[in-house]
Order: structure tokens, then sequence, then C-alpha cells
């Protein structure tokens, strides 16, 4: 796959909840940084932080959802406009994945943290 096939793929599994090709898309050792001062932020060493982080979703956004708008691809390198909804969230973010040996290895996520800490009640 190149590397926005891979990203593409990434969201599909994400929102049909297929979590096992999903983890299979990352590198064991990925680091993940999320911007803003809320419960995920920071920066998340390892595939089993992130699924750490992710399995929190549930209980902090009802009917959370991710839609790829537009990709760009480089290299190695793909950035994805993404539209974001939950109940009480409607928003547009951006997000960068770096792909190495096939596999994510790189992730951030540039979500308005501003918008994800109001609707989980953190402000």
């Amino acid at each position: 796959m190149t590397p926005k096939e891979i990203v593409a793929k990434n969201y599909e599994c994400f929102n049909t909840g297929d979590m096992e090709t999903f983890v299979s898309l990352y590198h064991d050792d990925v680091t993940i940084t999320l911007n803003g001062m809320h419960r995920f932020s920071g920066v998340h060493q390892g595939i089993n932080a992130w699924m750490n982080v992710l399995s929190q979703i549930p209980s902090r956004y009802d009917n959370f959802s991710v839609t790829p708008v537009n990709m760009i691809a480089e290299g190695d390198q793909v950035f994805t406009q993404i539209h974001a909804k939950a109940d009480g969230l409607e928003a547009d973010f951006g997000h960068f994945h770096k792909i190495v040996d096939g596999k994510i290895k790189e992730f951030w996520v540039y979500d308005d943290s501003q918008k994800m800490a109001h609707v989980m009640k953190a402000v």
C-alpha cells in the first residue's frame, strides 16, 4: 500500500471498529502527539499507549466519528483534513502521519483542543 492508502485504511478501520487491522497499520513504537491541554493531550509512546487513549473516547464523546475530507501525500508523509462529529461537536481538524517501512511511525493530531475539552466537559 502507498502511504496515502495506509492512512485511508487507518480511518476506515477506526470508523468500522476493525481494531485488529487498525493496530497492524502502526509500528509498535509509534509516537502520537496530541495538541492542547486536555486529558488526551501529550506525547504517547507505543501502540499500547495509543490504544489506551482511543479506548477512552466512547466514555467522553457520544457518537464520535471522523471523516477524511482531503488527503495530501508527499513521499512518506500524509496530511489529512478530517471532519469530526460527536454529540455537541462538529469541527474540521488536521492530522499528519509519517509512514516508515509501510506502517505509521509518527502521528500528529492537530485538533481544536478547546472544542474537544469543552465536549468532554473538561473546561
